[in-house]
């Protein structure tokens, strides 16, 4: 894992926030549109209230990057628990790295390099321009918006497809848009346009699977648009299970130099 990609899995997996782009039309369900003149209020705590709501995941993920130069593809075991911890394991035949994200930090190892990082999450942040947490990467990883839809003041944009919602008179750094399957109104994509530079975020959820009655995407693509390149990233869930309880074993190895991010 050389070191442009070993920088790549940290800042993705800290903050999954690179897709596979697409233009290509949204899917919908056939026969179902949006209620017309809904009030925003009424319909943010349907879409709230619709939203998958995970205390416990395990899952294997088919990871594939895409940098514009190369495609990388790894296997990784997701487990995560609601507010405590997100473990990640990648493979590519034999175990290569690990990753651990609390509502505090990040550790992470490599072992081709024997390379390793601890530290708070602040280098993500000043790398997107944005404060981004814990919780918001929890959110994204389970099919909800990142932001808390229920706080601030909203408006609709009016889709014949789509419920679309974002902040009204939002000013922060960036500006959300979040589209929702009418029929279902689980999330369907979430887009961030960046103020400050020349940058945008793509989440696309391609659908979702039932596993012990809990709603779990099947498959996001995400895709980080910038002047300079575009990163890219497709995850699939596979052996999807919802366990009593979990463990997050992980231990940076001795010898292992740590990783600068300039």
């Amino acid at each position: 894992m050389n070191r442009i990609l070993t920088k790549h899995f940290i800042i993705i997996f800290a903050f999954i926030g690179l897709m596979f782009y697409s233009c290509k039309s949204l899917k919908v369900l056939p026969n179902k549109a949006p209620i017309k003149n809904i009030k925003t209020k009424e319909l943010n705590k349907i879409l709230y209230s619709s939203a998958p709501k995970l205390s416990l995941l395990r899952s294997r993920l088919k990871v594939k990057f895409d940098d514009g130069k190369r495609i990388q593809q790894l296997v990784v075991n997701l487990r995560m628990e609601k507010n405590k911890a997100i473990w990640l394991s990648a493979t590519m035949l034999i175990p290569i790295a690990k990753l651990l994200i609390t509502p505090q930090t990040i550790s992470f190892y490599e072992k081709f390099q024997k390379k390793s990082f601890e530290g708070d999450p602040s280098f993500i942040n000043d790398y997107f321009g944005i404060d981004f947490g814990y919780e918001n990467l929890q959110n994204l990883l389970i099919g909800k918006p990142v932001i808390d839809i229920r706080q601030g003041k909203w408006e609709q944009i009016k889709n014949p497809k789509f419920y679309i919602i974002t902040p009204k008179g939002f000013n922060n750094k960036f500006r959300p848009v979040f589209f929702f399957d009418p029929s279902t109104f689980m999330l369907k994509e979430q887009r961030f346009i960046f103020k400050d530079a020349n940058k945008s975020l793509i989440i696309y959820y391609d659908n979702f699977q039932k596993v012990d009655g809990e709603v779990i995407p099947s498959k996001i693509s995400l895709n980080l648009i910038s002047n300079q390149n575009n990163l890219g990233i497709v995850l699939e869930y596979t052996r999807v299970e919802i366990p009593s309880n979990l463990t997050f074993p992980f231990a940076i190895p001795s010898g292992y130099s740590p990783i600068k991010f300039e």
